[in-house]
């Protein structure tokens, strides 16, 4: 490192390393190989997300992949859902389900639901998905209402999650853009399997290729992982990264990334969810995104996130109607947006209008 980075530095360095600049990821399977998952919580936003880091957005490419199987929605690294290939579930699944199940079962304990009782749901739910694939959750809560439990809406959501996590099921086909589940076995009959030193370095070596510069405590916060688990990894692969210090914390990168010009890329806004990885993939050093210090702190910033040169330049709410999708931007700290940042926003918003095949409009509130 010939320069001393700044946290501006840092968060371009970051679009290009995540794709949100040129150069593009040639296809929404590369996008997820290269981040290792994508949060996925929101479906429409979220393959925004994907679409958005490809050379040319087309819902069409994620559509097909998780129709197919070649990439999977289900619950893993934390308490939500995200997208990964099958290539990579099994392993990810082995190393970070069990600090995350720790969730799932304290809240269906808290529910009234012993491991007895899950064990007895588990087996309705893996009965009606033999008999017939790609069920919707409500289907699923059929089944269970027919063989005379009613979990109830909230203990359903825990338990599929619990299920997920067991690598029992896992999502199925979309139907009509709807979620549905399938047995984890017919989805993903070999999955890959790594021995723990083997995942830790693994996933060490992916986040750091798809997210960096980042932190230890940046990844131990997005795999749900220790801080020792993560050490461990890095041990082994840290010959095979670089690394700078700045703000008194060590950055982790690969080698062959070189840092971006002190200059926006192209596109030079964006508009997008807070669940995206840009901002979601990290949290001991997220606010790099926000060098200037104008976002509250004390909360989320927003629903979503209207980027500009790495920076957020406001908060972003996006409505949808059928006739055009409508992005309402609320400047922090007060401060007007300029006439190039408001121009480039626009075009933001255009890009994602041309994704979702309507008009699209900005207001600044």
């Amino acid at each position: 490192m010939t320069w001393t980075p700044t946290d501006h530095d840092i968060a371009r360095w970051r679009l290009r390393t995540q794709a949100l600049v040129a150069p593009h990821a040639a296809s929404a399977g590369d996008v997820v190989e290269h981040l290792l998952a994508v949060q996925a919580e929101n479906p429409a936003q979220s393959a925004w997300a994907v679409a958005c880091r490809t050379t040319d957005p087309d819902a069409r490419g994620l559509a097909t992949l998780l129709d197919d199987g070649e990439v999977l929605r289900t619950h893993v690294l934390r308490p939500t859902w995200h997208y990964a290939r099958a290539a990579d579930i099994g392993w990810l699944l082995d190393l970070t389900a069990p600090r995350v199940r720790r969730t799932t079962l304290l809240g269906l304990r808290n529910l009234g639901f012993d491991e007895g009782a899950i064990d007895a749901l588990a087996a309705v739910v893996l009965e009606a998905l033999a008999a017939s694939p790609d069920r919707t959750r409500d289907e699923l809560a059929s089944a269970l209402a027919a063989a005379g439990h009613e979990p109830g809406g909230q203990a359903l959501m825990m338990l599929l999650a619990e299920l997920e996590l067991r690598q029992l099921v896992v999502s199925g086909r979309p139907r009509d853009s709807v979620h549905t589940y399938a047995r984890f076995d017919d989805r993903v009959p070999a999955p890959r399997r790594l021995d723990r030193d083997e995942a830790l370095a693994e996933v060490v070596r992916r986040y750091v290729a798809g997210h960096g510069p980042a932190t230890v405590a940046d990844l131990v916060y997005w795999a749900t992982l220790t801080v020792g688990d993560v050490r461990r990894g890095l041990d082994a692969v840290q010959h095979d990264l670089a690394s700078f210090d700045h703000d008194g914390r060590t950055f982790w990168h690969a080698p062959d990334q070189e840092p971006p010009p002190r200059r926006a890329g192209a596109p030079s806004a964006h508009l997008l969810q807070i669940l995206d990885e840009v901002y979601r993939g990290y949290q001991d050093s997220r606010m790099v995104i926000d060098a200037a210090g104008v976002v509250p702190r004390a909360r989320e910033a927003s629903t979503g996130l209207a980027l500009v040169d790495a920076q957020m330049a406001a908060a972003m709410k996006r409505t949808v109607t059928p006739r055009r999708v409508r992005f309402t931007l609320t400047p922090y700290d007060g401060r007007p947006l300029t006439d190039s940042e408001l121009t480039a926003l626009e075009q933001a918003a255009a890009r994602y209008g041309a994704f979702l095949g309507t008009d699209a409009e900005v207001v600044v509130g």
